[in-house]
């Protein structure tokens, strides 16, 4: 008389890992992180005279609507439209274009 099948019967069996292999090794996250980067010193705030002349320029509606672009965008975009835009400001934008609170123009929310 045959034995009755079991339902594992019909699935493929796996093999255990070695004893010595951690499962580490074989799952993509249990991979051991990259450190951290290193954080960089923040920069300085920009001086309140810079942070004027481009709150005044952000102001401006000759040099048309800054919504969704950078302020060297809408400089570059004024000057190619021969608007003459003022130079200080693309010279200022240029010097400081790793600090956001310069390259981009910041609304200041309601009061509330």
């Amino acid at each position: 008389m045959e034995q009755p099948r079991r339902i594992t019967d019909s699935f493929p069996r796996r093999r255990r890992r070695p004893p010595g292999r951690p499962k580490a090794k074989r799952c993509p996250q249990f991979r051991p992180r990259a450190p951290p980067p290193a954080e960089e010193p923040p920069t300085p705030p920009p001086d309140q005279a810079l942070m004027e002349m481009l709150r005044h320029f952000d102001l401006a509606w000759e040099y048309g609507p800054c919504t969704g672009i950078t302020r060297l965008q809408r400089w570059e975009r004024a000057q190619a439209l021969g608007l003459s835009p003022p130079k200080p400001v693309r010279d200022a934008l240029l010097e400081h274009g790793d600090n956001p609170d310069v390259t981009y123009r910041w609304v200041q929310p309601p009061p509330v």
